[in-house]
């Protein structure tokens, strides 16, 4: 659940008003886990100093619903949405990594190499409840999205922080968007970009019932726009990223012989 207006929350900002007698604007940021919305929040705060601006924290689950029912103003968060009430315009697109100990063979691997998924056939690979990634078979997934591979763990972890913490542990390994895995960084864990993954793509939603200058600005801010750039007259739209976008066939890489199983 997302805090109401004026409640504390993790992450809140007092943030100094031009003019204390005066009524404060607030504007609700919401973002997920591993989004980085400061260097937007910086622009939008130099703007609109008399405008009280909320980081919001939000699980992925959530950040949907808590733009569609009035919580947050907007939220950096994982497509797809519902185009049927909100806009959204895409931010970026991650790639996703492979996690496992520092001691298994695919450590070895140097950090520009890739794993291929086969690597991960004997492999236990955690999914938890909030994976954020696409695979095939799931919900929204691409056309040519990849399987999910290796073993099923014998339980499913809550939540990406409990998977990671089963890795480091020994009870398998993990994919994850690389923004998550450098959010549960661990020192005994390390990560590979894992080859023809699916990739974990942000963008920042909006009611599409919202026309005002402050949500139009943070769209422009998040495209970079400038303050001296002129406005554009068409709404914001999802901009899916290609299947193919970012990928490549990589650098060349030597395949782990033993498939990636860990030295005991």
């Amino acid at each position: 659940m997302v805090p109401s207006l004026g409640a504390p929350y993790p992450g809140a900002v007092d943030e100094p008003r031009a003019n204390d007698d005066a009524p404060a604007v607030t504007f609700r940021l919401g973002f997920v886990p591993g989004a980085t919305p400061a260097k937007w929040a910086r622009v939008f705060r130099a703007r609109h100093p008399e405008v009280a601006l909320g980081l919001v924290p939000v699980t992925a689950a959530e950040a949907e619903r808590a733009v569609i029912d009035g919580d947050l103003d907007a939220a950096i968060l994982r497509p797809p949405v519902d185009r049927a009430v909100l806009h959204a315009v895409l931010l970026y697109d991650e790639e996703p990594v492979v996690v496992v100990p520092k001691d298994h063979l695919l450590a070895a691997l140097e950090e520009s190499e890739t794993v291929d998924p086969a690597d991960l056939t004997d492999e236990v690979l955690l999914q938890p409840a909030d994976d954020v990634l696409r695979w095939a078979g799931s919900p929204d997934a691409p056309d040519d999205a990849i399987a999910l591979p290796g073993r099923p763990p014998v339980q499913v972890p809550a939540t990406t922080e409990l998977a990671i913490q089963h890795v480091a542990t020994g009870l398998g390994v993990l994919v994850v968007p690389r923004s998550l895995a450098r959010l549960h960084h661990r020192k005994d864990l390390t990560v590979r970009p894992l080859a023809s993954g699916p990739r974990a793509p942000v963008a920042l939603a909006w009611s599409i019932e919202r026309e005002d200058e402050l949500t139009e600005d943070l769209v422009g801010i998040v495209r970079g726009r400038t303050v001296n750039s002129s406005r554009g007259a068409t709404p914001a739209q999802t901009e899916e990223p290609s299947s193919k976008r970012g990928r490549g066939p990589g650098p060349r890489r030597r395949r782990a012989t033993s498939r990636g199983r860990r030295r005991r």
